[in-house]
């Protein structure tokens, strides 16, 4: 073998070891569940990162919500897409792409998939529901896709991607979709032997009932991830007991941002400026979230560099 070719070889090693999909990867195969936190923008995702949260989830509800639509697929998946490159830029994290039903057939999920691989992303997760979709915690009308499309979806996303280490992440809508347990569990497997690198199995309900009656059943095939935002009380160790491999908190920070934006807005009318200053971040504390003072200092160093020319 050549020498160029042993540092190629050293070098994709390399790559695919500190690729997002393997730091996925990692994450999720921990002793204890990996903490996913939801982001819809850049500003969101730095939070997260500076708050000590080792991965995220570009939610497609809450990135839809920023654009000012709703999360019924009137965003379209170019539009998703470039908030997400936000996401993956500004936090440095591995982020799991919510990829809702991959936008139409096996091919708008493949290509969505791929161009999420192309910006840095380190996995998308796609749900087995008909497209266009609707959020899973409205309404009753949750159509599920075929089992064999949706394992179509799969395997042509694992075809198209260029690094074995990026996750695809099936997630299993029966439960939301009424259609019982049983079925829940034969999608589940379907998926694993489609090419599923892990099962996002989602609940609706106010307890942890469902998703432990389900784990309990897996058995461990493949890892388990959640997102329990109506379960939200169950304690972590609930979650470690029942091999739980990741817990996505999906939608809080969105949440949060509505309740204090709003706030902010009718105070600014009803009590003036003097009652919100107080209550919101300051200038600096922006300032030092987005680096301003590195991008000062390395003003300060480039007109230095070459100052003896002047300015001619």
């Amino acid at each position: 073998m050549t020498t160029t070719g042993s540092r190629q070889l050293r070098w994709s090693a390399t790559e695919a070891e500190a690729s997002p999909g393997a730091k996925l990867r990692t994450l999720l195969s921990g002793p204890e569940p990996a903490l996913l936190m939801g982001a819809h923008d850049g500003l969101s995702a730095r939070i997260a990162a500076e708050s000590g949260f080792s991965g995220l989830w570009a939610s497609g509800f809450c990135i839809s919500t920023a654009l000012g639509v709703r999360d019924s697929d009137e965003a379209s998946w170019t539009d998703l897409l470039g908030m997400i490159a936000r996401v993956v830029e500004a936090a440095g994290l591995p982020v799991l792409v919510d990829g809702d039903t991959g936008y139409g057939n096996f091919n708008t999920a493949r290509l969505f998939t791929a161009h999420a691989e192309r910006i840095g992303a380190a996995g998308v997760c796609l749900e087995d529901k008909v497209f266009p979709k609707m959020n899973s915690f409205v309404g009753d009308a949750h159509v599920l896709a075929p089992i064999g499309e949706f394992c179509g979806k799969i395997t042509a996303c694992r075809e198209a991607l260029s690094n074995p280490d990026f996750m695809v992440v099936a997630r299993v809508e029966a439960l939301i979709a009424g259609a019982g347990m049983a079925e829940a569990l034969r999608r589940a497997e379907a998926y694993r032997q489609a090419g599923a690198d892990a099962i996002f199995i989602h609940s609706r309900q106010p307890t942890i009932k469902e998703i432990a009656e389900f784990a309990g059943k897996w058995e461990g095939r493949l890892p388990l991830v959640i997102a329990p935002t109506t379960y939200h009380s169950t304690p972590m160790a609930e979650f470690a007991e029942l091999g739980i491999s990741g817990v996505i908190w999906a939608n809080q920070s969105m949440r949060a941002a509505v309740t204090a934006m709003r706030q902010t807005c009718r105070s600014l009318l009803t009590e003036g400026p003097e009652d919100v200053e107080p209550a919101i971040a300051s200038l600096n504390e922006v300032f030092t979230l987005m680096g301003y003072q590195k991008l000062a200092a390395d003003e300060e160093r480039y007109a230095k560099l070459h100052s003896d020319w002047g300015n001619s």
